[in-house]
């Protein structure tokens, strides 16, 4: 099967519903995203002492404002923009897109510190040159090591063999937007891109933490005992069994993501995962409209997010060899 879906395909309809579940997807983990950072680090003892016995319900400060994103955020618009330069270099014969993604990650990593290239070039697309990217958002340091130099990590050879943190997951949502694409090779790839900087670890504790919040559905009302079994820690596993059961007992997508914040685990992680989940499947238009417009960088997310969805759904009229847009590859250069 080919990796792309051509336009033809697509009715108006569907591609509108499309750009709406990507523009959930990224909107709505970057408000879970910044739902949880005003309480990282927090135990849920001290969630309530701070917020009150429900916990926060709203947006509180961090990072100097309300709604900030952090580097979770930040590094996945980075993922997006190099699976988007990634279906754009289809067309020239050299294709890997781990090696896309890779290349996104480290102009991401160069948004972080003084030294080294400063990625805001004209010829370096647009996603480099936003200022508001360059704050720094508690970036695992483990991250910034492994994206210290240019070397990739590969499945044989992963960058920090011993990571198990959920900082792969958080940014791994937009491989599964990827439509067109083999289930199998969209996996392939979110793996082969986890490794660029962690670990590939075996099926069975995902498949059992999964396992886990599938039956805690049906063990009563919601809340975080039943959260905190799932798991505290930032194991990529944990955080994700908490993402999906948060996502499928939610009455909708603030009860969820208060949900997917208020516990003793990692809140951002797990707020941007659930958030992300929700998102892409209810639409934007679920979103909470008082949550977007604080959330920071939300002009940005629906560009990106506009431009994925034109490129999965029109990208041979943007970039084929029988039809070139300058500006388009202005944008995401193919180098």
């Amino acid at each position: 099967m080919s990796t792309g879906t051509t336009a033809a395909v697509w009715g108006r309809a569907e591609q509108q519903d499309f750009r709406s579940r990507v523009r959930g997807a990224l909107l709505g983990g970057a408000v879970g995203d910044a739902l949880g950072a005003g309480v990282s680090g927090l135990v849920l003892e001290e969630i309530r002492a701070a917020h009150g016995v429900e916990g926060v319900v709203d947006y509180v400060p961090a990072h100097g404002r309300r709604g900030a994103v952090t580097a979770l955020t930040q590094l996945t618009l980075f993922t997006v923009d190099g699976l988007i330069r990634a279906q754009v270099r289809r067309d020239t014969g050299a294709w890997h897109p781990p090696t896309d993604v890779h290349r996104a990650h480290l102009r991401w990593a160069a948004t972080q510190h003084d030294w080294g290239p400063d990625e805001r070039r004209e010829d370096n697309g647009w996603l480099a040159a936003e200022e508001w990217l360059y704050a720094r958002r508690d970036p695992a340091r483990e991250c910034l090591a492994g994206f210290g130099d240019t070397v990739m990590g590969t499945l044989d050879r992963p960058k920090n063999p011993a990571a198990r943190d959920a900082g792969a997951l958080t940014r791994s949502a937009p491989f599964g937007l990827l439509v067109g694409w083999e289930p199998g090779l969209v996996l392939q790839l979110a793996v082969e891109c986890a490794a660029l900087l962690a670990e590939r670890p075996g099926h069975e504790p995902v498949t059992e933490a999964l396992r886990q919040a599938l039956g805690s559905v049906r063990q009563g009302i919601p809340g975080p005992a039943l959260i905190e079994a799932l798991g505290a820690s930032d194991a990529a596993e944990e955080v994700l069994a908490v993402a999906v059961y948060c996502a499928l007992v939610s009455e909708d997508i603030r009860h969820g993501l208060r949900l997917a914040v208020n516990h003793s685990g990692p809140s951002r992680a797990t707020g941007s995962v659930c958030g992300a989940l929700l998102g892409a499947l209810h639409g934007e238009t679920a979103l909470p409209p008082a949550w977007l417009a604080e959330l920071e960088g939300r002009a940005t997310l629906l560009e990106l997010a506009d431009d994925f969805a034109m490129e999965m759904t029109q990208g041979p009229a943007l970039h084929s060899p029988a039809a070139v847009a300058p500006g388009w590859l202005a944008r995401y250069p193919r180098g």
